[in-house]
């Protein structure tokens, strides 16, 4: 009987691996992301955590491995734990944005180089591009915002989740995710095509034609939740 309770106890703990938040040594289930897993240590994200599902980059985190001086970059919502880990999570990213008034501004390299001189400091290591979550080429964009392509640069950098572990990374201190922003929004405002349904649709807007429907809806959502609930679940949906 005590052979099998020893053995059970062994089992118990090759399911849990020690980690390190803060510098303090928590031992978690095998298989949990670091967010859950600083969770099941008993922190309680205030900020920090936002989709869990790897789309918003709200939890950018730094850990080193056991016997690894190097030195990690992931999001906690899509790395799971290992044993060893000394983690380190970052509410934000502390990098320098930009002011301006997009309407004033002219879609061209120049302009993003006019906020982000850094850009020019580049010096092609791609490091930006290894620690990017989302598999982007970064430093290919930089190269492009350098040609001043702002097409291809927006179009490149369209997943960009703005967690700034590219910018944590930069030995040139440049905000990556800050300078494509700008170029998203300088080529959404100067170059892409306006939608011509889009258009019409913020005129009717304008002219109140949905406001009996949305009221309508309004107080269903007071009055009657399922019922809501139920009219979006069996609403017609457009083929992708």
């Amino acid at each position: 009987m005590r052979e099998i309770e020893k053995e059970k106890e062994a089992e118990e703990k090759k399911k849990m691996v020690r980690i390190y938040v803060m510098g303090k040594e928590y031992k978690v289930p095998v298989g949990l992301t670091i967010m859950k897993a600083v969770e099941y240590a008993g922190y309680r994200y205030i900020r920090g955590a936002g989709c869990r599902a790897g789309f918003c980059g709200a939890c950018a985190t730094i850990y080193r491995k056991k016997g690894d001086y190097k030195l990690y970059t992931a999001l906690a919502c899509q790395t799971t734990v290992e044993d060893g880990m000394y983690l380190v999570q970052l509410p934000f990213v502390p990098a320098n944005k930009a002011i301006y008034d997009i309407n004033k501004l002219k879609p061209t390299g120049s302009t993003i180089l006019a906020y982000y001189p850094e850009v020019a400091r580049c010096v092609s290591c791609n490091t930006c591009t290894k620690v990017c979550p989302q598999d982007l080429s970064v430093m290919e964009a930089i190269n492009h915002v350098l040609r001043g392509d702002v097409e291809k640069v927006a179009h490149e950098t369209f997943d960009c989740i703005q967690c700034g572990l590219c910018a944590v990374r930069c030995p040139a201190e440049i905000p990556h995710y800050h300078v494509f922003q700008l170029t998203r929004r300088l080529y959404g405002k100067h170059i892409l095509p306006k939608a011509k349904h889009v258009e019409e649709r913020l005129k009717e807007i304008k002219q109140g034609k949905f406001d009996a429907e949305l009221e309508k809806l309004v107080q269903l959502a007071k009055t009657n939740p399922q019922e809501l609930e139920r009219m979006y679940e069996t609403a017609p949906r457009e083929k992708e």
